[in-house]
Parts: structure tokens; sequence; C-alpha cells
């Protein structure tokens, strides 16, 4: 098959998401602790986990807020291996040279990771890190570097995985006719084509691929255009999903919608009719389970219903199952330093998230056999759905699906 996905060294260069790059200031810091680490002794074990806050172009705040919750969490829980977790923050702001900024702190403040953290500037970021020795353990899969660094370890198998694995849920749930809606840069059209091989591998027809600029408020023409002749949608606009929400129900269209998760989540499906929103029956495709699932329990119990940190969120979440991973790995460890957790990491037979995903490797065997995306080695996607205004397993008894196969037969033509 002649797929564009052949193309796969000029894609990994374009895995980031659309966002808006704006200068701003890097501000760091540590959360406050000291209530829970008071009976803890050691030297703490400091990492740092960075996003963009205060700026227009996707702020990820509940990560931070993900992380020093976690910190909280473990140091009640006993810390790691009885000494306290210190987590350092940075605000990267979206901004490629305060992302740098982060990096140099991380290695001048010596710590044994970077964790769960998110940005697009990884070519920025990582060669200072590889420089150091430090390992980036999670991340949120929207940025090139992670997917070929060989000091990055992500948990999930970012924007190839999901939108592979998106593509051939909607086949499977019905779509005949799928139109993708997503921004007119050249990423989101990498991320059409992932959408393509997924729909494609489960045998229907290629998605018609619908470009919005990037300064569109008002998307009624590509609400028309995209509901004309297809009888699903999917909506690839990220955290600005809800303009064509609205335009999709003030248009009185019917077609079934869906996207990955963090595009059509519970809080606009609740501000559109919540169990009678339009959003109703949305196809959706994540990285992990549903919140609702009982692998999530210490997340939940640790956010303690702070309201500002969304559990369903994909960047919070990916947050969470990193600090799980970190906390596992280091307690095999005889002395923590950078790189006794590189070698652990690249020689664990598989290290438990308690359900959050398969147990997780790093090895050589394990690895996506495609360049530029060989740090990728959990291939599996989640099958969910909103129903009754809550993101929920499609099917009573799914589980993880691996599109390892579609990913490795499209690279191969």
């Amino acid at each position: 098959m002649n797929h564009p996905l052949r193309r796969r060294t000029a894609a990994a260069g374009c895995l980031a998401l659309t966002t808006t790059l704006l200068a701003a200031g890097c501000g760091g810091g540590s959360s406050d602790s000291s209530a829970e680490t008071s009976s803890l002794k050691g030297t703490p074990v400091k990492v740092m986990v960075w996003a963009p806050e205060d700026t227009q172009g996707s702020a990820q705040p509940g990560v931070r807020l993900t992380a020093q919750a976690y910190e909280k969490w473990v140091n009640a829980n006993g810390g790691i291996k009885g000494a306290p977790l210190k987590v350092l923050t940075c605000n990267e702001k979206n901004d490629p040279d305060e992302a740098e900024k982060c990096a140099q702190q991380a290695v001048a403040d010596k710590v044994v990771a970077v964790v769960g953290s998110y940005s697009l500037a990884g070519d920025r970021y990582m060669p200072i890190l590889e420089k150091a020795g430090i390992p980036y353990l999670g991340g949120t899969g929207v940025s090139a570097a992670e997917f070929s660094s060989p000091l990055s370890f992500p948990v999930n198998g970012g924007t190839p995985a999901v939108f592979a694995a998106h593509g051939r849920q909607l086949v499977e749930s019905g779509c005949k006719k799928i139109s993708g809606v997503r921004y007119d840069v050249a990423a989101a059209a990498i991320v059409s084509q992932f959408l393509t091989l997924g729909a494609v591998a489960a045998g229907g027809s290629a998605p018609k691929d619908l470009k919005v600029p990037l300064t569109a408020t008002d998307l009624a023409p590509q609400v028309a255009a995209a509901t004309k002749g297809s009888d699903c949608v999917s909506v690839i606009l990220g955290t600005h999903s809800d303009l064509f929400v609205k335009a999709y129900v003030q248009s009185g269209a019917k077609t079934k919608l869906g996207s990955v998760v963090g595009n059509l989540t519970p809080e606009l499906a609740a501000s559109t009719g919540g169990s009678s929103s339009p959003l109703e029956g949305s196809v959706i495709t994540g990285y992990y389970p549903p919140v609702s699932d009982a692998s999530w329990k210490n997340f939940t119990d640790a956010a303690g219903g702070n309201k500002e940190i969304d559990t369903s969120n994909g960047a919070n979440e990916t947050t969470w199952v990193a600090f799980t991973v970190f906390t596992q790995a280091v307690k095999q460890l005889s002395a923590i330093t950078p790189k006794a957790l590189v070698q652990e990491l690249n020689t664990t037979s598989g290290i438990s998230t308690g359900g959050l995903t398969p147990p997780l490797t790093w090895s050589a065997s394990t690895a996506l056999p495609i360049k530029g995306l060989n740090r990728i080695h959990n291939t599996t996607a989640t099958e969910l759905v909103i129903r009754d205004g809550k993101i929920e397993w499609a099917k009573s008894g799914s589980t993880f699906v691996d599109v390892r196969k579609d990913l490795t037969a499209a690279s191969a033509g």
C-alpha cells in the first residue's frame, strides 16, 4: 500500500499537536510538603516537572498540580524508600527558549529525572538532558524528540498510537464515511495521516481531511463541510474543540462525533446538556482506562476533589502514570542516581502501573521498529465513549488494544 506514512522520518519530525508558541518567562519552584515529609529520613529524591502555564496556547497547569499531588501522596505513604520525594517545577510557557531554561535548571539542581512533563520543545531540552545523563520519563507524546532520544522513556504511544487506534475505533463502531477536522498546520496534517492509517487498516475508507485556520472563531463553515456526506466527524482541535461543538449544536446536525481524549470532554458534554448532550455516544480513544476505573483510585484520592486537577485530562493522567513508574523503578536501586535509573528502565522486564497501562518495558526487543519512533514501546490505546455525560469504557469488559501491527505495516509500505 502506498501510504503517506512511508515518509516516516518526516512524520516523526512533526508529531507535535497544534499550539501557539508565545514568548514568556520561566519560573521555577518546588511544592511545599513539609508536613508530610517531617517523618521521612534521608536525602530528598529530587525530580523536575515542567509544563506551560499562564499562556493562551495549550496551557497545562494540571500537570504541575498532579505532580505536587503525587508528591504529597507518596510522602504520606512512606516516600521513596523512606526518603521524601521533592518535586521541582518550571513553567515553560509554550516557549522553546523557556523550555531550554527549564532543562538547564534541572541540570543545575541535579535532579534524578524529569518526570511526567508537557512540552513541544523536545529538540531544545532533550540535548541538554542527554548531555547531563538525566532521563525524561513520561512526557505527553507531543514532541518528536520524545520518540527518538535514548534518554526518553515514554509511558504511552503518543500521537501515532492514539490516532491510529482512533481511526480503527471509528470504523469498528460503524462509521463508513469519516471527516477529520483539524487545524491547518503541518503537525496536525501528520495527525490526520495516523487517523487515516487506523481507518484504512480496519477496512474503512480514508477520512476526508478538513482544515481549520488557526485564527478561525466561527466554525459554521467547517461544521457544514464536515457533516455533509459523512456519518462521523473526528474533532481534532484540542482545547478549542468547543468552537466546533458550539457551531455543531447551532447547526442542528446529527452526525456522530468522536475524537481522542482531551478534545471532547465531560465538561463540554456538561455544558451542552450532560446526558442529553449531542456529545452523548461520541467515540473517544484514549491512552488509559476511564477515570471511573478502579485503577485510578490512588490518583483520585490524591487529587482529593481538587477541581483544578482534571483527573480525566490525558496530560495529567500521564503525569500520574510517569510518577508511578518512577517510584517503582527507583525502589529497585541501591543508589538513586540518573545513571542507575536509566540502566533500570532499559533493562526492566516490566514495571506495573496497577492496570493504568500494560507492564512497561523499554528494552530493544519491545521498541517500535520505525526510525524516529523507536522510543515508543507501549503501542496500546483504550476504546472509550461518552455515556451519561462521562467518559467510560466503550464496552463492558474492554481492555487495551494494540496498534503495533498497523503502525509497522504502514511504515513498511
